[in-house]
């Protein structure tokens, strides 16, 4: 155990504005829940400087421009959870429902890449990240949990279109980081409250995976993380209302609260120079920003193809 680490003040960077909130539509994305106007996650970058985010229960992609007005880019009958940004600026989403998509943000077309796997649906995918050669590491978490431990961890090969299975007894596999080397990758097992290390073998297999990190509390567990220049891991605790910043050895260094809402979801980094963390809150539709101590790290989304 660890003494509580020191806090990193938050603001609201933005929130969905009043006119994009619907407020009373139904959705089966709230089955269960008490229903909301929107449920933000996903937040990206482009390289224009507009923050990609995710509207998962309206099937919505909102792109904020960097003077902070609102577009909806995208609205289908999806419910779009993580997106990655590839470098050629074509937008990847985890969407629960349908799978994987790419939307184009220049011709407004929306793609499936893979809508099911061995002719088996998904169970619902949740979140994404890319490696420096484009191959792109997904979560399929669904309704698994410690009660049915059957989430998986694919990568899709981007030379050859191979989709690997590297685990597929996780309870709830949610967030995605690779180490700055790729190869280590940490995945967020919300369900356990629990960050899990993945060791990449050099001939493409799995090595011995065991718990990096493991967290307390909350109404959830870890969803989405970012790693910064050092290694080190934000990580959105929701139901806690809370970002953790770990070193690359797992000790807490750092706590960011959300100022409303529990629902801390995702991260990313942007801003001037790569040094602010944003995170969305997604019970109330905001997203923080802070000043980080260490930038992100780089992205696929802003390598010169």
């Amino acid at each position: 155990m660890f003494a509580a680490p020191p806090e990193i003040a938050t603001r609201v960077h933005t929130e969905v504005p009043p006119e994009l909130r619907l407020k009373g539509r139904p959705a089966e994305f709230f089955h269960g829940r008490t229903p909301g106007d929107s449920f933000l996650e996903g937040p990206a970058f482009d390289r224009d400087g507009h923050l990609w985010l995710t509207d998962i229960p309206f099937g919505r992609l909102f792109r904020v421009a960097p003077d902070g007005s609102w577009t909806v880019a995208l609205e289908y009958d999806g419910e779009p959870n993580g997106l990655a940004i590839h470098r050629d600026g074509r937008v990847f989403i985890a969407d629960h429902k349908r799978g994987l998509l790419v939307f184009d943000p220049r011709s407004g077309r929306l793609d499936a890449v893979l809508t099911r796997v061995r002719r088996e649906g998904f169970k619902g995918l949740n979140d994404l990240t890319f490696a420096r050669n484009g191959d792109l590491y997904f979560t399929d978490q669904g309704q698994s949990s410690l009660r049915d431990p059957t989430g998986r961890v694919f990568r899709l090969r981007a030379a050859t279109g191979r989709l690997e299975c590297l685990l597929d007894n996780v309870p709830s596999p949610n967030g995605l980081a690779l180490t700055g080397d790729e190869r280590t990758l940490y995945v967020c097992v919300t369900r356990a409250n629990q960050i899990w290390r993945v060791p990449l073998e050099e001939d493409g297999g799995v090595g011995r995976v065991g718990v990096f990190i493991q967290l307390s509390g909350s109404l959830g567990g870890p969803d989405g993380m970012a790693m910064d220049a050092d290694g080190n891991l934000a990580i959105a605790h929701v139901g806690l209302g809370t970002v953790w910043l770990f070193s690359r050895l797992g000790e807490p260094m750092a706590r960011l609260r959300a100022p409303r809402g529990l629902w801390t979801t995702n991260v990313c980094y942007g801003g001037p120079e790569g040094r602010t963390l944003f995170a969305t809150v997604s019970d109330t539709g905001i997203v923080l920003a802070a000043d980080m101590p260490v930038a992100g790290a780089p992205l696929y989304s802003h390598q010169q193809g």
